[in-house]
């Protein structure tokens, strides 16, 4: 008899929602079962595979690296068996389960949180967890069944989905424009007071190309440094400095007169919005809908707001 003949699939369950809730007694709330149980079954589990998933200490339950080998290979899997077992015992389609969505704060302010809202009311079996951080978090370790991340996606390991394109601009307040003065070529902002974001991997070091085609590189200064795109619109508002700032935290503030494009000829580097999961070879049914869905969404707004743009390829794996 193999290995795979003496697992039962129940614990794999009880392991996987371990893994997504971080505790023993999170999982047992979410599953409805004994602390105990839940306790007793990834025991069993361990002793079967004959290795150690979880590392336990006196604050929190941290997945081996086994552990996150297991979670990689096996919970899509199960999440697969699910969907089909949904899909035959619910011919209308209607999803249920729970669906745990990531996104950066300012991201779920501006444009995702009205979009979930719309998707939760279509939907009333789903349950939705949104949860918004400002940094990059581990999917498999978050237990999130897909982020929505912008910028310039690194992480190979990562199954991407480009949505959309976005473009970048140079802004700054009205008020610390009459107390500098309005850069009329890239290379004037090295003599500005640059804010940067953290995040960016050269946030000082800036490319510029104008519409004749002609290019540039800018070496900014600064003594403001912000880590997220929120945090640095609020700087940029308060007559801080002059940055980048994406296209579409900037309008709101632009079509407001909070904040003023300098440079209008002269586009820095654009970037893209990525739908990304987890690494495994299924994407649950209820994460590929919605991800349609806020791409359609995400489309109306994009014609609204900056007419047609360049449509995106239907998928990418950045490198």
């Amino acid at each position: 008899m193999g290995i795979a003949d003496r697992i039962d699939l129940n614990g794999l369950l009880i392991f996987a929602a371990v893994a997504e809730a971080g505790g023993f007694t999170a999982a047992a709330d979410r599953l409805g079962i004994a602390k105990a149980k839940v306790s007793i079954e990834i025991g069993r589990l361990e002793t079967q595979l004959g290795i150690s998933l979880l590392s336990r200490t006196t604050r929190r339950v941290a997945l081996t690296e086994a552990g996150h080998t297991l979670y990689a290979e096996c919970v899509p899997r199960l999440r697969g068996i699910e969907d089909a077992l949904a899909q035959l015992g619910s011919p209308s389609a209607e999803l249920n389960g729970t669906l745990r969505i990531g996104c950066t704060v300012d991201h779920a302010v501006q444009a995702l949180g009205r979009v979930v809202a719309e998707f939760a009311a279509r939907h009333p079996r789903l349950h939705i967890e949104l949860r918004t951080s400002d940094q990059v978090v581990d999917l498999v370790e978050e237990g999130l069944d897909v982020s929505f991340r912008m910028g310039w996606l690194r992480d190979s390991s990562m199954r991407a989905l480009k949505l959309s394109d976005f473009a970048q601009y140079i802004v700054a307040s009205p008020d610390y424009l009459a107390r500098a003065g309005q850069p009329l070529h890239p290379e004037e902002l090295a003599r500005h007071e640059w804010i940067a974001l953290s995040l960016l991997p050269t946030p000082l070091t800036w490319s510029f190309t104008h519409v004749d085609g002609e290019s540039c590189s800018v070496r900014t200064r600064g003594h403001l440094r912000a880590d997220s795109a929120a945090a640095l619109r609020a700087l940029l508002e308060g007559g801080a400095g002059i940055s980048a700032l994406d296209q579409f935290s900037a309008r709101p503030a632009i079509d407001s007169g909070r904040l003023v494009r300098v440079l209008p000829d002269w586009t820095p580097p654009g970037g893209g919005l990525y739908a990304v999961y987890a690494p495994g070879r299924h994407q649950p049914a209820h994460a590929r809908q919605f991800v349609d869905f806020y791409r359609h969404r995400l489309q109306q707004r994009i014609e609204q707001c900056f007419g047609t743009l360049a449509p995106t390829k239907s998928a990418a794996t950045p490198g």
